[in-house]
Parts: structure tokens; C-alpha cells; sequence
């Protein structure tokens, strides 16, 4: 018998400075969740051209990175170098050590590079692996339409209604949705069971929850959901205006 999962925190990503010049909000290792292995950070990004992240040094860990507007150029102490664009990931292993920068493009209109960066833990045994990276382009993920087109969920990495993402990326086991959800729209996302499971809202607000226990969550907060359970279920009234976007992340238990 399925069981829908209870909210067991919501709080605020507060906005602050980091690297140079950057503003982010981080909801993921402040004291408002820590201990919430393998996540070590999340970091809701906005860099203008001049500012970003220079040289800084990784190690033991994986990064994810998700463009959501603009572009940015990274590069390492190896020579490795590329772009990733918005709708792109980038999934870069540290394993022993690595230095790298991150620093955006400059966007026409003059708008920041906004993305997500997700640091994960690595497994003990993995510490010391060779640095790798991996990107995942825009055109690669798939994604799936339910509830009559009110919902859209890009499925970056995992199980989503009957479909699977293309490949992974990471060595710990993380799933990875970005979910877009219109007026009157609503879905329920099935997890393993065991797993921790959080979202972070990008755009609007999402009621979270089923029958007489729901919440309503705003733009920029974190919502962190018990581990009993196999389902969340997630809905925007059809009163709202706009539509709720959201990210919901997954690591293994």
C-alpha cells in the first residue's frame, strides 16, 4: 500500500555573497539543515558578468551543476575546459583533488547567469578516484507530460511516470526533476522507499501533501519531506496566476 510522505521542515534560502561578486541563496549546509547526507550544499546561484566563482579547489566530493538561464565557462588546472548552457548540467568528480573556476558569460540583455550547484558526498571508497566530468545537454533529458499537459517534468536523472532518465552521471545515486506545474495542475512522484527526498521552489508556490494535510510553499524555500513513505504529492491551486516551478532532489538512502 502506497503512503504519501509528511513535510518534516520548510525554511527560507537566505540570499548572501559568495565567490566574487555572486549572490546565493543556500539552503543546504547553513544551520537550517546540515547532517542531510550525501548532500553537503545547495546553492540557487546569480552571477553578472564580472563576477563568478575563480579558482577554487574540490576534493572527495561531486558537484552538480544546472544552468537556468545564460552560460558559463569552467576550466581546471588540467587543461580541461568547456560551456555549459542553460537547460545544461555539468556533473564534475573531484575524487582526489581537482582546481577549477566557474565564471559566467555575459548575457546580451544583461541579465545574471542563474543555475543550482549541488555538492555531494563521495563514498569513502571513491575519495580517491581520478577527477572526471560528465555533461548532460538541454536536448538529452527527457521529459514527460501528466495531468492533461498541467504538468511538465524534466527528468534529469531517475524514474519519472513510466520513464527513465538517459544515463548517470554520479557515483552516489541521486535523482534529479525539475518540475514545472500550471494553474488547477497536479501530480504525485513516486521514491524509493528509505530515501531522503527534498524540493526547492525556483517559481511561484506549491502545495505540498494530500487530503487535510497540505502546505503551501513560496518561491525560495526548501521543503524537506519525512522518509516514511513512497509518494509526494504536489499540486498549485487552480486560482494561482502563474505557474509553480520547482526541483526536486533525491539521494540514495
Amino acid at each position: 500500500m502506497t503512503a504519501p510522505r509528511a513535510i518534516h521542515k520548510v525554511f527560507v534560502a537566505r540570499e548572501q555573497s559568495e565567490g566574487v561578486g555572486s549572490r546565493v541563496r543556500r539552503s543546504i549546509g547553513t544551520p537550517a539543515l546540515r547532517n542531510f547526507s550525501p548532500f553537503i550544499l545547495l546553492d540557487h546561484f546569480a552571477s553578472t558578468p564580472g563576477a563568478g566563482f575563480p579558482d577554487h579547489p574540490h576534493r572527495g566530493q561531486e558537484t552538480i551543476t544546472y544552468m537556468l538561464s545564460g552560460s558559463t565557462d569552467h576550466e581546471d588546472f588540467t587543461g580541461n575546459s568547456g560551456t555549459i548552457h542553460a537547460g545544461d548540467l555539468q556533473f564534475m568528480t573531484a575524487g582526489r583533488g581537482i582546481m577549477h573556476s566557474e565564471m559566467p558569460r555575459a548575457n546580451e540583455d544583461g541579465s545574471p547567469a542563474v543555475g543550482m550547484q549541488l555538492w555531494v558526498d563521495l563514498p569513502e571508497k571513491l575519495k580517491g578516484c581520478e577527477p572526471r566530468y560528465r555533461d548532460l545537454r538541454a536536448k538529452e533529458i527527457p521529459t514527460v507530460s501528466v495531468d492533461d499537459g498541467r504538468v511538465s517534468i524534466k527528468i534529469i536523472s531517475g524514474q519519472s511516470h513510466g520513464t527513465d532518465s538517459v544515463r548517470d552521471l554520479a557515483y552516489t545515486p541521486v535523482w534529479i526533476f525539475d518540475i514545472t506545474v500550471k494553474p488547477g495542475g497536479s501530480l504525485i512522484q513516486e521514491l524509493p522507499v528509505g530515501w531522503n527526498a527534498f524540493a526547492y521552489i525556483l517559481e511561484g508556490s506549491t502545495t505540498f501533501g494530500t487530503g487535510g494535510d497540505k502546505t503551501t510553499v513560496g518561491q525560495y524555500h526548501n521543503v524537506v519531506f519525512e522518509q516514511k513513505g513512497d509518494r509526494v504529492a504536489a499540486e498549485v491551486a487552480k486560482e494561482e496566476q502563474d505557474a509553480a516551478r520547482f526541483c526536486g532532489f533525491l539521494p540514495s538512502a
